[in-house]
């Protein structure tokens, strides 16, 4: 279960880094929207995405949430990716997710289906948010 304090903080217009391994042993580090349900860290992505793909093959990831307003306020998460959603939930999630950020609808053409990721803490930390 997440921690109360970094679901809410996720459920934010806080930006998150997705740091995962790449199939040829090196880390990969991206800049993302964030969101979460009480158990899972949720990441909207598309199936044709290397991180996708990366992610499915290796499930162990990090992702740090820093606060908007305060990069030194942040929450870091490691844990595993443990399932995903796909479809018109997938697709509702990332217009949810833009009019959170953007105040408007996911805007990017989509090439593939769309996919949230459903990461599973497994260790937690959080400094200076409530």
């Amino acid at each position: 279960m997440l921690d109360p304090a970094i679901t809410t903080f996720a459920q934010g217009t806080n930006f998150a880094a997705l740091s995962f391994h790449l199939p040829n042993g090196q880390i990969a580090t991206q800049v993302m929207w964030i969101d979460a349900d009480d158990e899972h860290l949720l990441i909207n992505t598309e199936v044709h995405r290397a991180k996708y793909r990366a992610i499915v093959e290796s499930p162990t990831v990090t992702v740090m949430i820093w606060d908007a307003q305060n990069p030194y306020h942040y929450a870091e998460v490691r844990g595993t990716f443990v399932g995903e959603v796909r479809g018109d939930q997938a697709r509702a999630h990332i217009d949810a997710c833009s009019r959170r950020y953007t105040g408007v609808d996911y805007q990017a053409p989509i090439q593939s289906e769309r996919v949230i990721l459903k990461i599973a803490p497994v260790r937690q930390r959080k400094k200076d948010i409530d």
